[in-house]
């Protein structure tokens, strides 16, 4: 158990010098197969539908990331047009190509006739589901079958982070705000197989703040900007905020500014450790696919 004893102000888990380190790691690993094996190149294929200015930003920083490692890098763009049966056949046959490792489905499908996203995720094969959202990997995930399937980026990336504080996760009350089945749930399930006692919380739960205030850990995952305030927060709690909220500032030259799901400036007052936004999460989901784009280029040479 944490002592409960005042924390004057949080260490920051800084998610892109830790995701920088991870890299840095993923490349010289490359360099070491390459020695006995040079040509081997992982191969990642990111299929994007439509023009969202939001994806068209991650799939660049993903395109970017992947190719400073050395990896060939697909981008497959459709237009907005595109049917449901042209990006099934264009996952197929990205399947059934040796030289692709890892296939990602950029959400969401920007598209003018509606596309099953789920059918589309769950058209990769889970041996290339490199951002494990597939319902195989999925099911694996939350049967404790860690070692059988891709951990989904964003949670995998919170891991790290916790992993990176030196605390242990096991018997610790780890409360996540947010059930989605990209985040909340498999966070939940990553957190449960660690051996913490985890509760989640949504937005039907009643007394959030007395919820919250429990846990040694606090994964905020609600997307709504400073929904969680600093004074919810247990004295002592590492606190990972995955909140990404766009909010008006003319004081910007961007004309915005992004703010987490964690009220940052008076939780840090109460947390151990704390991620900021932006800076903190973002940088290591990016990471944590590389990570598992390289695990399965790896598993088809050895």
């Amino acid at each position: 158990m944490f002592v409960d004893e005042k924390v004057h102000e949080a260490q920051i888990l800084n998610g892109k010098k830790i995701s920088e380190e991870i890299l840095k790691n993923a490349s010289a690993e490359i360099a070491s197969i390459k020695e006995k094996h040079p040509s081997f190149s992982p191969g990642l294929s990111i299929l994007q539908v439509g023009n969202r200015e939001d994806s068209t930003v991650y799939v660049g920083m993903k395109v970017k990331t992947g190719t400073s490692l050395g990896f060939c890098v697909n981008h497959v763009k459709f237009d907005k047009n595109v049917t449901e049966l042209e990006v099934l056949q264009s996952i197929d046959n990205l399947n059934k190509d040796p030289s692709v490792h890892g296939i990602i489905v950029q959400l969401p499908l920007d598209c003018f006739e509606k596309i099953d996203s789920a059918k589309c995720t769950n058209a990769v094969l889970p041996s290339k589901d490199v951002d494990g959202l597939n319902e195989v990997n999925a099911g694996r995930l939350s049967r404790g079958e860690l070692k059988s399937c891709f951990h989904p980026c964003t949670p995998h990336g919170c891991m790290e982070l916790l992993k990176h504080t030196g605390v242990e996760i096991e018997g610790k009350h780890a409360v996540v705000v947010g059930r989605s089945k990209l985040l909340g749930s498999p966070m939940a399930n990553l957190l449960t197989w660690a051996n913490a006692t985890v509760t989640i919380c949504h937005s039907r739960t009643k007394d959030l703040d007395k919820m919250i205030s429990l846990g040694d850990i606090v994964i905020a995952a609600c997307g709504q900007a400073e929904m969680i305030k600093g004074s919810w927060i247990k004295q002592g709690a590492i606190v990972i905020d995955c909140g990404i909220n766009v909010i008006p500032d003319d004081t910007k030259k961007s004309g915005h500014r992004l703010l987490g799901d964690v009220e940052y400036s008076e939780a840090k007052k109460r947390a151990s450790w704390i991620t900021p936004v932006p800076g903190g999460v973002g940088p290591m989901t990016v990471a944590m696919l590389m990570k598992n784009t390289l695990e399965s280029a790896k598993s088809q040479l050895f």
